[in-house]
């Protein structure tokens, strides 16, 4: 038993050693700092703030020189340094609320002590050891550096500011003064309780606006996907199964025909193509619908996740083409300039526009030709689609008239230019210009491709129809 008592209050020491150990790391951390904090300009006055903070700056270098220097008995000049130490703690304040504190809490304990040595020797009666400018500075300093930092931080300033106060007027003392320190203690709780308050309010705001920002963003990203759902059941449940039929029925339509001619053959061999093209295509846009983060398709029938299938190009121009000549419409195509690679928006929006633009032809134009041109240059690519006058009056069309405006929107998105207006001789043209990179290399040195004219009888389905002859300035 004579062996655990010492064991004991040693283990205690050690404790009690670590414990204070542990508080002077976190008063260092706190404290000795220099970090940058500043005061933000107020939302409304922007600047008031600061120049209020400046103005009572220049009062205290003032007042507290001419206190200290004729009161306190201190040399003028040494007064005058002690002065503005406390004012350029005031203004360090709105940038550096620690590293002021610092300098507030050195320039009040220098001024007390030679202010001290005069009374000592000249037995004058003074405030000590808080000035009372010296206190009004301290007080700003307090206040701005528990409006900037932690809570925790703000209390640890201000209890080693009462310990100091407390060690200066009571330990060390003087002879013959009014003593200042339990005013200013209380001053300054005060002061850092405020601080305090209007920080948290301040925080609390902000946060709660950032609450409000975020919940409105998910409202409207999960209205967002329930319209996109919406939308893709209605095209899932109306329009892919309009086309299933349709593919069907083209598939079962020549056993129903004795002896079938073989362009009916064709013709709707070419109409269950385009159908399920068309449900290829609707699939992938399903997917794109119902997927927060359109990356991977929905899984395939077999599991596995299907990518996106790939965006058609200005390779598979000539196949639109044909395509539309299938049905009925002659089209001529040309090209001039040197061609080369482009950007997958670029190829994807040509070929959108050209398809868009005959689509137009064969529902508003019907007898005229068209005549699709793509002019490669070296800061972009022209294309213009244009057709004649049509030979007879269009039938009613159910269209929405979107097409000319979904063109618009994807010139505007390469930052390129779109016109579409009538020509003198009745008919329309549509010209885009698509800007890219004239740094690109060209990979071929073809020579401009003329005119070719190609007429076949062959009804074919054109695939994403759109509004045309129509003033340009129609929204459509």
């Amino acid at each position: 038993m004579s062996r655990v008592g010492p064991v004991t209050g040693r283990g205690k020491r050690k404790t009690a050693r670590g414990r204070v150990e542990r508080l002077l790391g976190v008063l260092h951390d706190d404290l000795w700092t220099w970090r940058p904090d500043p005061l933000p300009p107020s939302v409304w006055l922007r600047w008031f703030p600061h120049g209020i903070v400046c103005l009572a700056a220049l009062g205290v270098l003032l007042g507290d020189a001419a206190q200290l220097g004729e009161n306190g008995g201190v040399d003028p000049g040494f007064a005058f340094v002690i002065a503005v130490a406390q004012a350029g703690a005031m203004v360090l304040a709105l940038w550096r609320p620690v590293a002021a504190w610092w300098l507030s809490m050195a320039g009040t304990l220098v001024g007390a002590f030679a202010v001290r040595a005069e009374m000592v020797a000249d037995g004058e009666k003074f405030t000590w050891p808080w000035t009372a400018a010296g206190l009004i500075a301290h007080l700003f300093v307090l206040l701005l550096l528990a409006l900037r930092v932690r809570t925790r931080v703000s209390l640890e300033a201000l209890a080693l500011t009462a310990l100091t106060t407390y060690l200066v007027q009571g330990v060390v003392g003087a002879s013959n003064f009014q003593p200042t320190g339990q005013l200013a203690v209380i001053l300054f709780t005060v002061v850092v309780v405020l601080g305090i308050a209007l920080r948290g309010r301040r925080e609390a705001r902000s946060e709660l606006a950032q609450q409000t920002s975020l919940t409105a963003e998910e409202r409207a990203r999960r209205t967002l996907l329930e319209e996109r759902s919406r939308i893709a059941r209605e095209l899932h449940d109306v329009v892919a199964h309009h086309m299933s039929v349709i593919s069907i029925q083209a598939q079962v339509a020549p056993l129903l025909v004795e002896n079938p001619p073989d362009e009916l053959r064709e013709n709707l061999a070419g109409i269950r193509q385009n159908a399920l093209e068309a449900l290829t295509e609707l699939r992938r846009v399903l997917g794109v619908l119902r997927s927060e983060h359109p990356d991977v398709l929905e899984a395939s029938e077999g599991g596995d996740p299907a990518p996106h299938a790939p965006q058609p190009t200005l390779d598979r121009l000539d196949a639109l083409v044909e395509n539309t000549r299938a049905a009925g419409l002659t089209v001529t195509t040309g090209t001039s300039g040197t061609r080369r690679p482009l950007p997958p928006g670029v190829e994807l929006s040509a070929y959108r526009i050209v398809q868009e633009a005959l689509s137009n032809v064969l529902r508003h134009a019907p007898g005229a030709t068209a005549r699709v041109h793509l002019t490669h240059l070296p800061i972009g690519l022209r294309v213009e689609v244009s057709n004649t006058r049509p030979k007879r009056a269009p039938a009613p069309s159910q269209g929405a008239g979107h097409g000319l405006l979904g063109m618009r929107e994807r010139v505007a998105m390469l930052d390129g230019s779109l016109t579409a207006h009538a020509l003198p001789g009745g008919g329309y043209q549509v010209a885009a210009f698509l800007p890219v990179d004239a740094a690109e290399p060209a990979v071929t040195d073809e020579p401009a491709v003329t005119d070719e004219p190609a007429v076949t009888d062959e009804p074919a389905v054109v695939e994403e129809p759109s509004a045309h002859h129509i003033p340009e300035d129609d929204t459509r």
